[in-house]
């Protein structure tokens, strides 16, 4: 998919129709990296470091997006952002040699799973499970997706003089992903905050486009419940 159809998006289910734009894309277009990609193959040792350039605030994004407060009160980001970046460079000839996946989504994982590790060493194995530790209270911080969202589910105006509608709406959207079930939340934060379509989602979690999108689906209505929605708000052309 493009960067120009992935900034502007249609998703239908019967009468449930959402539609998304002026996107702020997380990942970099993949048919450039895939040039990158190419001359990083061909031996040139500068592609190596324009590839990771090129992806480092995504990297940045995500990181602050999914480390929990509590850990990043203890954990630079920019820290794991570096392991990151690191770790990727001495792992991108195994990549290359046999690339399962599109580079951003191989190197969201090793994120994630960057991520996960911090949240293990610094919050301890007695508490809850490690994945459900991950609250996604950084998703506060990207207030145009929150608060955009929150008032589609909503049916809300949302015009830039409207500050105190909009604190209203991400404070809630938030406390609303925060009783979801993990999966659904999931989802959620990849489509809207990771900006990743159908198929991404899909790959990334190891499951087919059809499951993804009726999971996605699902998400959006227990969303939209847990904010007070209805119908009405998602329905049209």
């Amino acid at each position: 998919m493009s960067d120009a159809q992935r900034r502007t998006r249609k998703f239908t289910s019967g009468t449930v129709v959402l539609k998304f734009s002026r996107v702020r894309l997380m990942w970099p277009e993949s048919d450039r990296t895939q040039d990158i990609l190419r001359d990083v193959a061909g031996g040139d040792q500068q592609a190596v470091n324009r590839l990771m350039d090129r992806h480092r605030e995504a990297v940045r994004r995500m990181v602050q997006l999914r480390l929990d407060h509590a850990v990043a009160r203890r954990v630079d980001a920019s820290d794991v952002v570096q392991d990151v970046m690191l770790e990727a460079s001495q792992r991108l000839t195994d990549y290359l040699r046999n690339p399962g996946m599109p580079f951003h989504l191989w190197l969201r994982q090793l994120a994630l799973d960057r991520i996960i590790d911090m949240h293990r060493r610094h919050r301890g194995a007695q508490r809850r499970s490690v994945d459900r530790e991950q609250n996604f209270s950084g998703v506060g911080s990207d207030e145009q997706s929150a608060a955009d969202l929150a008032a589609l589910l909503r049916d809300a105006e949302l015009t830039p003089a409207a500050a105190a509608l909009r604190k209203e709406l991400q404070t809630r959207f938030v406390a609303a992903l925060q009783q979801m079930d993990e999966g659904d939340r999931e989802i959620i934060v990849m489509r809207h905050f990771e900006h990743l379509g159908n198929s991404e989602a899909a790959e990334a979690l190891g499951l087919s486009a059809p499951a993804a999108g009726m999971r996605y689906l699902r998400a959006i209505r227990r969303l939209r419940e847990l904010l007070g929605g209805d119908d009405s708000s998602l329905a049209g052309g």
